[in-house]
């Protein structure tokens, strides 16, 4: 870390995310944003919420090649992410990725990169510090309790059931037992699937509707009592502060960093 502002480009920077993020760095007294790359981009500067435009470009090589920058922050795609990893790394500038989808053996390709730069990548497929928490929640109290059950519900537009989330939620609490859940089986079935989905012993059940952006609700049971996880996600927002933190800790990192659970010091980097 250095005295001066961390300056960030944002690939990505037309979308609803990218904008969020660029208002997110603008405000932080940390950072401060430089520009946006866009496969949209028919100008040659993007608006930042609550600042000044930046440059923009079609490609964050181009991007790259005009302003200077300390990090990359990307929120595209799988194919999205290694471009903008490729053109980062080519270029010397750290990367902090939410992209899914990128292939552990591309991760790897790019972080032995990085290290030979003595620059810093991190990915991670979930940025909202309370989901983060609560799976590691999950962890330490999965093997305490017999019975656990999970209900997600989401907006209406959601194309997965459930949600990638649910099912990182779900394998968290199981990976510290020794044996799945106790699942309950009822004698009569009165309405197909009414138990939901099965993983690990913990049923999961989702909801979609309109007025709902996210919620995950991870009940565990044992003789006598009950405990209840619970993380409501109500705009982009919750993400930037998990965002933020990944900005300022990739300026100290060489190499890759997999999981905003391991920027925050939840998991140990030399367990899987």
């Amino acid at each position: 870390m250095t005295d001066r502002p961390i300056k960030v480009a944002v690939n990505g920077a037309l979308g609803r995310m990218g904008q969020t993020v660029l208002g997110a760095v603008e405000a932080d007294p940390v950072t401060i944003a430089v520009g946006g790359a866009d496969s949209a981009a028919s100008a040659d500067t993007v608006g930042v919420p609550g600042g000044n435009p930046v440059p923009l470009a079609p490609t964050l090589a181009e991007l790259l090649s005009k302003v200077d920058a300390d990090v990359v922050v990307d929120f595209s795609n799988g194919a999205g992410a290694v471009e903008a990893m490729a053109a980062a790394t080519g270029a010397g500038v750290r990367v902090v990725s939410g992209s899914t989808g990128v292939q552990s053996g591309e991760l790897e390709r790019f972080g032995a990169i990085a290290a030979e730069k003595d620059i810093g990548i991190i990915s991670a497929s979930n940025f909202a510090l309370g989901a983060v928490l609560m799976m590691y929640l999950a962890e330490v109290a999965g093997s305490h309790f017999a019975y656990a059950d999970l209900i997600e519900s989401h907006h209406e537009a959601k194309i997965d059931s459930p949600s990638g989330t649910a099912l990182s939620i779900a394998e968290a609490a199981r990976s510290g037992r020794d044996t799945d859940f106790t699942y309950n089986e009822p004698e009569t079935v009165t309405l197909d699937e009414v138990r939901g989905g099965l993983m690990g012993g913990v049923n999961v059940h989702s909801a979609r509707m309109p007025g709902r952006m996210a919620r995950h609700e991870l009940v565990f049971g044992t003789s006598g009592q009950t405990l209840s996880i619970i993380h409501d996600t109500i705009n982009r927002d919750c993400y930037m502060p998990g965002v933020l933190v990944a900005v300022k800790r990739v300026m100290s990192l060489t190499g890759l960093m997999i999981g905003l659970d391991q920027v925050l010091g939840l998991r140990d980097p030399a367990k899987p």
